[in-house]
């Protein structure tokens, strides 16, 4: 594949993921297109569509970097964006400048702090955010319904994972390595609105 066709790739993808996306690309590489064309290919056209990691993973990835870099103008906006784009929380996104201030300084994460507020604002986003999907159901689990409570008294070992903004999957175990059974979970508005039982048969 040429650079071209990794570019055309990334332009679709990004205009797929960010309102106006192409509009966008063309004001912010505008003095520069080379960079764009570069920028776009690589990111958008070839690292977005490997398959090791999904979208909500490296965006925390890329965002993390970002804040870790100090870069709080253009890439932090351009991947708030395409980092809710691909299902991360608003909750997950500040968690993960939460974590990075460990690693990369709590300046870098402060000045990322300050900028998101600003994003956020703009975005109509709620300042704070409510808690990620994962808190939610974590917090569910302890007082779940009957007929979840009655699984997780079967299967008692349990793995946690947001899928998407409002999505989560709990993995029930018991002795088996294998999970005797799945809980769909949907969160709105900082609550758990619907959890689906799977047993494997």
């Amino acid at each position: 594949m040429t650079m071209d066709d990794l570019y055309d790739r990334g332009r679709e993808t990004f205009a797929e993921l960010v309102e106006d996306g192409a509009k966008r690309l063309d004001a912010l590489f505008a003095t520069v297109p080379a960079l764009g064309e570069l920028a776009v290919g690589t990111v958008y056209g070839h690292l977005h569509e490997r398959p090791a990691l999904d979208p909500r993973t490296r965006e925390a990835a890329t965002l993390a970097a970002i804040v870790a870099a100090g870069m709080v103008g253009p890439p932090l906006s351009v991947h708030l964006r395409t980092g809710l784009a691909s299902g991360l929380s608003p909750a997950e996104v500040c968690e993960v400048v939460v974590q990075t201030a460990a690693f990369a300084g709590f300046p870098r994460a402060v000045s990322a702090a300050d900028q998101l507020n600003r994003l956020f604002e703009g975005h109509g986003l709620p300042i704070p955010p409510p808690p990620s999907p994962r808190e939610v159901v974590l917090a569910y689990l302890t007082e779940p319904r009957a007929e979840v409570a009655e699984v997780l008294g079967e299967f008692p070992r349990t793995e946690v994972q947001a899928t998407g903004p409002d999505r989560v999957l709990v993995s029930c175990f018991g002795d088996e390595p294998v999970p005797g059974a799945v809980l769909h979970c949907a969160v709105t508005g900082g609550e758990v609105t619907s959890v689906t039982v799977f047993r494997p048969r």
